[in-house]
């Protein structure tokens, strides 16, 4: 059948706006499937910080850390910011307010189950990534390698809720997992926006900021034989000087070893 000119011109109309309306179904459909799709789920990583007011190397590892906290760069991970002054250069000149013998032990703990105690393992600034191997604190890209490859692995989400029951105090699940059994319970209690005016030792002169600065830390108790763990215990607010600063965080830890689960609230 032959078309005139005008039929041409017409039926070409035609195949257009049904490749308009076409093209707006598809992209309406693509826009649809791409609003459907889950956001990318963030594993929660635990960063310690061993560190010190008395030493001049830690306040760009403090610096690290804060932005770490801050900025959250790894698209896979919520960092958890632990800043554990340690006591051992409150000797030398000045004695950090938020030090605790505490710090200093676990510290030691990990060099001897890390790196078989070897004294020249115990350091500042110290970095530990969800309790694997330490690293030099100010070095950036190792920090983000080591939370990028502890994103990665399983870990197991510890439910926190503020009781109903009993005001004040943190109702804690932790779900059976084979990897928790023999696992120590952990509690936390971290504060940001502390700083300091050093007026003596090697930070002399300046003013220190900090996040993520642990000012209770406490062991709640073991997991059972099926690495589960239950309690409502209270919340150690008593060294906290703003409480909308403070978090808890509540994780699981084989001696020395790798912490396999976490969570965290405000």
């Amino acid at each position: 059948m032959r078309i005139s000119r005008p039929g041409l011109e017409l039926l070409g109309l035609i195949l257009m706006i049904a490749g308009v309306i076409g093209g707006g179904i598809t992209g309406a459909r693509g826009t649809m499937r791409a609003a459907a799709q889950p956001a990318t789920a963030r594993t929660l990583v635990i960063v310690e910080l061993f560190t010190s007011e008395g030493c001049s190397s830690c306040p760009p590892a403090d610096q690290i850390l804060k932005q770490l906290i801050a900025s959250q760069p790894i698209n896979t991970a919520t960092v958890i910011g632990l800043s554990e002054h340690v006591d051992y250069w409150d000797r030398l000149g000045w004695k950090d307010p938020f030090s605790d013998a505490l710090f200093s032990r676990r510290q030691s703990d990990y060099a001897a189950h890390l790196s078989g105690g070897a004294s020249d393992n115990i350091y500042t600034p110290q970095m530990i990534v969800d309790g694997g191997a330490g690293f030099v604190g100010s070095d950036r890209v190792r920090a983000l390698e080591a939370i990028r490859k502890a994103a990665a692995l399983p870990k197991r989400s510890i439910a926190l809720a503020w009781s109903t029951l009993a005001p004040g105090k943190l109702d804690i699940d932790v779900p059976a997992g084979g990897e928790q059994q023999s696992s120590t319970i952990f509690m936390a209690t971290t504060e940001d926006g502390l700083s300091t005016r050093v007026t003596r030792g090697e930070n002399n002169g300046h003013t220190l900021a900090h996040d993520g600065v642990v000012r209770r830390l406490v062991e709640l108790g073991k997991t059972d034989g099926a690495g589960a763990y239950h309690a409502t215990v209270p919340a150690p607010f008593d060294h906290i000087a703003t409480r909308a600063n403070a978090r808890i965080v509540i994780f699981a830890q084989r001696p020395g070893g790798p912490i396999n689960a976490v969570g965290m609230i405000r």
